[in-house]
């Protein structure tokens, strides 16, 4: 008896056969397959391309002529195309190479002015003193008397305001260190500073002798008895040509022998003769100078605090606090530099001639290669008025702030100071705090001009450095110095300014965002410890002063006297 089969049989099938695969029982696949078992294309196309493919697959050789067949389709194309209408492609000058900073201030300006957000930045913006504690000056005076003098050193410093400054301190420490008598240094008159002051003119003189009077001899004039075997003529007195940053060690192996040979030599040229690093000796000597012996003549100190108090007068809105600027734009500082700003044909025919007055020959050496634009991404322009009042408002210093400009005359001030004088309206200068009467005895005399500048520069809440030099370096110290180790100073990355001010697709909010991060910078580096090759000028922390606990009931104004 046979089972039953319930599933459907086919004419080819039989109970002990497989069944089939749905898969080759579907119309669609039998329709795609051929008897041989391959699949066939079956439009014209299809049979065109794989014609094709099956030649070159039996001849790869042909691969090797596939470049040639591309470069001759390229040709055939180009043949094609007329060339009456030219694409315009145009290239964007590397950044750096043009002055931006104006159409920046354009773009900007509308958001700038209706920006609220940053009100009382003057007062809230040092943040970093008070959470390390504070520094207070220590400087220990000498209680007893001196030996004998090993003879007499006559020094010439040379340079501007600070950097003769730098020669006195330098100075005393190597008299005091050589046990000689300091002949009050003799400031060397210069072709670009023009300034015939001596040393009386612009310093206390007696105040800095009695100041120095148990570590250093000091003296007006040399003995006729010693002037004698020299007929008189300081010219005939031997003359030491030391390297630049010399090692005191130099000093007392090689000087001081000849010191007490001759009784007396001369040191000239002496700026910068000095290492940094020295003994505790010699930085204590140093510190002595610089902050409490050093003080500005009478004339100079009177009209600088009278200045200091009218800039607080006129910043009663902020608590008697304004902001200093230190701003390098002269004509001589601008043609220095060898930076392009947006002058044209009269700025290039002016700096040509600045250069040429100045350092004859110089900037005009065969083989001379200059890059305006690597100098400005290197950091090395100075900052026109507007980049500064860009960078200042950028930082939340709005048109409410006094600020006051310390500078020469800044070349072509109609033009460059509009801007700045838009954005601060109450920025004064010592022409415009005081009167000519005030400035008539300083006006012809740069060293005496610029004390006035460092005093008022010295007691402003915040103060801003647009360029290298000893003016900022000194002033950087002596903020140190007085406000508890803080320096209290903006110092910006100049490098990082010059990308800033080149991106015209910078926004109000990224712009602001950067100013400060930068302000934020300064303040956290206000606070430095001196390294090897630091200046004792700058960095007085902690050869010139002691640290003091937050705990500890010390905070005293500072007794320094060098204003």
């Amino acid at each position: 008896m046979q089972a039953y089969n319930r599933l459907p049989t086919s004419g080819q099938s039989s109970p002990q056969s497989p069944p089939s695969s749905p898969l080759s029982r579907s119309p669609r696949y039998r329709s795609r397959t051929s008897k041989s078992g391959r699949s066939t294309p079956k439009t014209i196309t299809q049979r065109l391309v794989w014609f094709l493919l099956s030649f070159l697959l039996k001849r790869q050789g042909i691969f090797l002529f596939a470049p040639l067949l591309y470069i001759a389709g390229i040709l055939f194309y180009m043949g094609t195309v007329s060339f009456d209408i030219v694409p315009v492609i145009t290239h964007r000058p590397p950044p750096g190479s043009v002055y931006r900073s104006p159409q920046l201030y354009h773009k900007l300006r509308p958001e700038m002015d209706s920006d609220n957000s940053s009100a009382d930045a003057i007062s809230t913006i040092w943040k970093h003193s008070y959470k390390v504690g504070e520094w207070r000056p220590c400087i220990n005076k000498s209680s007893e008397g001196l030996p004998e003098s090993n003879g007499y050193i006559f020094v010439e410093a040379n340079g501007g305001l600070n950097q003769q400054r730098s020669s006195i301190c330098n100075a005393v420490a190597v008299a005091g260190y050589l046990n000689a008598t300091l002949v009050i240094p003799n400031f060397h008159y210069h072709s670009i500073w023009r300034d015939p002051s001596k040393f009386g003119d612009i310093y206390d003189e007696e105040f800095f002798n009695e100041t120095l009077r148990n570590d250093v001899r000091i003296v007006g004039t040399i003995p006729g008895n010693i002037m004698e075997r020299f007929d008189h003529n300081m010219s005939n007195v031997y003359n030491f040509r030391i390297k630049a940053w010399s090692p005191i060690k130099y000093y007392t192996d090689t000087v001081l022998p000849k010191l007490l040979e001759e009784k007396i030599i001369r040191i000239s040229p002496f700026a910068n003769r000095l290492s940094f690093d020295a003994p505790p000796a010699v930085q204590r000597l140093r510190c002595l100078a610089n902050y409490q012996a050093l003080r500005f003549s009478d004339p100079i100190s009177n009209l600088g605090q009278t200045l200091v108090a009218r800039m607080k007068k006129l910043s009663v809105n902020n608590s008697g606090k304004y902001i200093s600027v230190h701003l390098r734009f002269e004509e001589d500082m601008v043609a220095f530099s060898c930076c392009v700003y947006d002058g044209g044909d009269k700025e290039k025919l002016d700096m040509d001639a600045a250069r040429e007055r100045g350092w004859k020959g110089k900037f005009t050496k065969r083989g001379k290669v200059i890059l305006p634009g690597a100098i400005r991404l290197n950091g090395k322009c100075p900052l026109t008025p507007l980049e500064v009042g860009l960078m200042l408002r950028g930082m939340g210093f709005d048109k409410s702030t006094s600020i006051y400009l310390a500078s020469g005359q800044i070349y072509d001030s109609e033009r460059y100071m509009a801007p700045l004088l838009e954005m601060f309206p109450l920025l004064q200068t010592k022409e415009m705090l005081a009167s000519a009467e005030e400035l008539a005895p300083f006006q012809n005399y740069s060293s005496r001009m610029a004390a006035i500048d460092y005093t008022v520069c010295l007691h402003s809440e915040v103060f801003v450095t647009t360029q290298g030099g000893n003016f900022p370096q000194f002033l950087l110290g002596h903020r140190r110095y007085l406000y508890g180790g803080h320096s209290r100073t903006i110092r910006p990355d100049k490098r990082k300014l010059a990308l800033l001010f080149d991106n015209l697709n910078n926004g109000w909010k990224s712009f602001k965002r950067q100013m400060l991060n930068i302000r934020s910078h300064s303040d956290s580096k206000g606070i430095e410890l001196k390294r090897p090759n630091d200046s004792i000028y700058s960095v007085p922390c902690p050869d010139c002063m002691c640290k003091v606990n937050k705990t500890e009931d010390s905070r005293s104004p500072s007794s320094s006297s060098a204003t």
